[in-house]
Parts: C-alpha cells; structure tokens; sequence
C-alpha cells in the first residue's frame, strides 16, 4: 500500500510548480440515476471538462473521470413507481448521463456505473475491510429522520419547519440495526488536513463551513443499511447478507475504485496515490459527505485524502433549485439542439457564478450567444481578418512601435493570460473568462478608435499611415488569438475555428509558455477570412423570456 503522507512539492496554489506532464486527476460528482439529467447536472460536468482542458493546455497528463451512483434506495423507489427493474431504470438513465459526453462536447476519460462495475464492487469491498481492519466499523441499533432524496440522516435541529433542507420533504422515521463507521475518531486530523492547506476547499466559505461542522464535533454514522430496506438492491457488507453498505459509503469510494485500487493498478498509482493533484468537484448540497466522511475514510483505510474540493453552487429558476423532485428541472439536451453546445457551455462557465448559484433563462442565453459570441468575438474575428485580406493581402503584417492607442490596448492582452491563470488556480472559471472578455471589449472599442480603414485611405498621402495600420491590425489578431487561446476551455470548437481564419492550428499550437503570451503570432502568417462563428439569434417579441427549458 502507497505512504499516504508522501509529500509532493506543490506551488502555493495547490498547482504543479512546473508542467511537465505530471498527473492532473479531477472528478465529477456521481449522480443518482432515478431520473434523466438536468442544467445542473451540466453545469458540473462541463465546469470539471474546462478545468480538464485548461490543465491539458499547460501540459499536464489529465485524467477526467466521471460516472453514475446507481445503488440509491431513491433509485429502488423511482423503479417501483414506474413499475421497472431498477436494473433497468439505472441502465437507462445511465445512458443519458453518458451521453453529456457528445452532447456537451466533454472530454471525461472514464464513466462508472457503479452498479454494474466489477471492479467498482471489488474496490468498496476492499475498502470496506480496510476500514473494518483499523478498527472503525461497528454494529448497533439506531434510529433517526432519513431523507430518502438526500440518502441521509438528519437531526431534527437541521430540518427546516420539520423538512429537509434540501428537497422540502419530511424525512422517514427509521429504526434498524446497521454497521457505524467512527467518524468521530478523526475530527483532530481533519481539522489539521483542512487547515494545513492539503485539502483546499473552495470557495472560503465553504471551507469555514466544514471547519465549523468539525468543530461541533463529529458523530459516528452509519456506513450500512438493512437489505430488506434496500429491498436487496446495492453491494453487500462483506460477511453479513443482512446489510448492503451505505450508498455513500459505496458512492464515495467510486474516485480511488474506477482507477482499478482493487488490483493496484497502475492508474490508481498514477492519478491518486503519485499525483499531486486529486480533485473533486461537486454541489454544495453534497460537501460534508465530501469534505468530511470520505477524507476519514480514507485516513482509515491509509490512503491519501483528496488535495482540493471544488464546491460550486445550485443552477436555480426564479431563486429556486432545479431538480426532478421541484418539477422545475431543465432538460440541457433541448438547448443544446436549440442554440449549440458552445453557447451552452460559454453560458453555464461565464454567466454562471462558479461558487454561488446562478438564477438561468432562456433570455440569458441568447443574449450570451448574441453579444460574446456573435458580436465580440465572432464580429470582430470577421471584421479583422476581412481588413488583413483587403490591406495586406492576407498576411499577419509586422508591427511598429506602439502608438497612444495601441499600447494600452496591448498592455490588457498582454496582461489576459496571468489573470486568467489565477482566476482558474482559484476555481473561478467565471472570473477567468470575464478576463479574455475584457480583452475583446476593448478591442472592439479600439478598433472605433483607430479606424484602420481610415489609415488605409491614407497612405498615399501620409506614408506613416501604413505602419500605424500595420501594428493596429497585428494587435487586434494577436488579441483575439490570445483570447481563443484561452478560451478553449470553454468553447473549443470555436476557438479551433478562430485559429484557422487566423491561419494557425490550436491542437498543434505548442506549450502554455510559448502560446499564452504576447507576440506569438508570427508576421506572414496567411489568414483565411470565412463564414460568422456564431450566428446571431433573432428573438420576436415576448419570446426567449421565460427559463431555460
């Protein structure tokens, strides 16, 4: 078993200090499957998959992985209301959960369903044992508020008028016998892990809640359930057919089990116990389970805990949660064949706060696509690279020295890329793109300012004027490859496009270093002027104002 207090030299971000192909491992959440996905649910995969390509831009060896929690009593309970198997509810709602992968343009390397992954079982039972072998898993009688939705227990002081906090619904009385796992054994060491910066939670906020959960003192719970009241549907305790683990219990253990730890494989090896950077990034609804439970399960077991938690909020409808249970859930397939992946992607990671929730409609959206794709980028790629062909035959022409309105100009892109940088080290993928959109603002604002076409028509007259037409048309291209640069993160396909009319190739554009700065673009460089990225939505009266849905 690998030392799980090996110490690898990290920045103070929390970062690889060098990018050199080390591993990069992020997750998603696993989902119930008692119904299809939701906005919400793409919201976290895509907000995981940009952090996933920004890593992959600087180099590092990236593992992506997501999958789907499928042994839920919530889910027994959706079968029986359908009057299906639950094997084949989990099946075919697994489906849909897969398919945000072509539908949403995601790039995760691995999907778990963990109902029907061998090696999955394998691993929860390891785990499982190892936990038991540390001495931290016990029987007794207990009984207690469930919330079925949430798959938890509740003390009354955490019911709001007698409900869950989260679903509104009032939770089942329960009294059985299950197997406790002694979480409260590990509250000195999970302060130390929190408050030692080795398991970063972001936002702040979020951190200081779980310290002062800890802080409360932690309480044992239970890892178990009865297999009668799981109706027989789950993975068994080792040794005890009467109970089937926790789903948590189980759920949790998903991020070490589909990296094969059953077998110490390779990649268990090489993007958990050997990488510097193991993170999950989850909803706020799920952070004590993720922040606290699964750390110390982990402690017990002698594997390394996670190095960041990356907790974003709720996508909401007028101030509410979506959700299936609220009958308000936003089905992202039907934006996508209405509008395109991209704007739906840009929307969700810059119009989306990244840590609070984020009220959505179908209004935002479109105005998302119409000003910052179409207009800011779109437009200005068209404009710019109409101009280099018309005026300098269709070449990235060299730059002079900056005038009194290149260089402010130049000055904010050149700057674009650190900004962005430690926007992302923060998990703040809203602000990183509010950075490159700056740029673009600016740089459609300057092009008013300069007026090229203007300095075209006085060269004949004004020699001068070629040079000052020659530096605003480089800094306006090398603007906006900065910015598609970036913004491959967000929309990769458009940011591929970008670099064609630019006469370059992002996939084969070279290292962070050498594309994320000022003057990349090399003078000569051929453009190919083309279509509009992104056509402008034209909206009627009184429509497009209602939720995304």
């Amino acid at each position: 078993m690998n030392d799980p207090n090996t110490k690898i030299e990290n920045s103070e971000d929390g970062s690889s200090s060098v990018d050199d192909g080390r591993a990069y491992y992020i997750t998603t959440a696993i989902p119930y499957v008692n119904g299809p996905p939701h906005l919400g649910h793409a919201m976290e995969y895509v907000l995981a998959d940009a952090h996933a390509r920004y890593h992959r831009l600087r180099g590092r060896d990236v593992r992506y992985q997501a999958g789907t929690d499928e042994n839920g009593l919530k889910n027994v309970q959706a079968a029986e209301e359908e009057g299906i198997s639950t094997a084949e509810l989990v099946a075919r709602n697994a489906e849909g959960f897969e398919g945000l992968h072509d539908l949403l343009d995601l790039t995760f390397d691995d999907f778990i369903r963990t109902s029907v992954a061998a090696h999955h079982r394998a691993g929860a039972e390891r785990l499982w044992r190892a936990c038991d072998a540390a001495g931290d898993l016990y029987r007794k009688s207990y009984s207690g508020l469930y919330c079925v939705g949430c798959e938890q227990f509740y003390a009354p002081s955490e019911l709001v008028d007698g409900r869950c906090p989260e679903h509104g619904t009032v939770p089942e009385e329960i009294e059985e016998e299950n197997w406790f796992f002694r979480l409260s054994k590990y509250g000195d060491a999970l302060l130390e892990l929190i408050e030692s910066g080795r398991m970063r939670i972001e936002p702040a906020s979020r951190r200081n809640e779980v310290l002062a959960f800890i802080r409360r003192g932690l309480e044992d719970f239970s890892a178990s359930r009865s297999t009668d009241r799981a109706r027989g549907w789950g993975i068994q305790v080792p040794d005890d057919p009467s109970q089937v683990m926790y789903v948590w219990f189980d759920a949790l253990s998903n991020y070490i089990t589909a990296l094969d730890w059953s077998a110490d494989g390779p990649d268990y090896a090489r993007y958990w116990s050997e990488s510097p950077d193991r993170i999950h990034v989850i909803g706020k609804g799920i952070t004590r389970f993720h922040a606290v439970y699964w750390p110390a399960m982990l402690m017990s077991a002698g594997l390394p805990t996670p190095t960041a938690i990356y907790v974003h909020g709720y996508v909401t409808v007028e101030g509410r949660k979506i959700g299936k249970s609220l009958g308000n859930a936003i089905d992202p397939r039907g934006l996508v064949e209405r509008y395109g992946a991209e704007p739906v992607r840009f929307y969700l990671l810059r119009h989306v706060h990244a840590f609070e929730d984020g009220d959505v409609s179908e209004e935002r959206l479109i105005r998302a696509l119409n000003a910052d794709l179409a207009s800011q980028l779109g437009n200005l790629l068209k404009r710019t690279t109409s101009m280099i062909d018309r005026y300098c035959d269709g070449l990235i022409p060299a730059p002079s020295e900056p005038g009194e309105l290149d260089a402010p100009m130049i000055a904010l892109a050149s700057a674009m890329p650190e900004r962005f940088e430690e926007a992302m080290s923060r998990y703040a993928t809203h602000e990183a793109l509010d950075a490159a959109w700056e740029v673009l603002a600016a740089a459609n604002k300057y092009v008013v300012e300069v007026e090229p076409w203007a300095l075209f028509k006085q060269i004949e007259a004004d020699p001068e004027a070629k040079a000052r037409l020659d530096t605003c048309l480089y800094t306006l291209a090398e603007s906006i490859r900065l910015v598609a640069y970036v913004a491959a993160i967000a929309i990769p396909q458009a940011s591929a496009r970008t670099f064609e009319h630019l006469g370059l190739t992002l996939e084969s554009s070279g290292s962070w270093a050498d594309q994320a700065r000022w003057g990349a673009l090399q003078p000569g460089t051929k453009v190919a002027a083309g279509d509009a990225l992104f056509p402008r939505i034209e909206v009627e009266a009184g429509e497009g104002s209602g939720a995304a849905g």
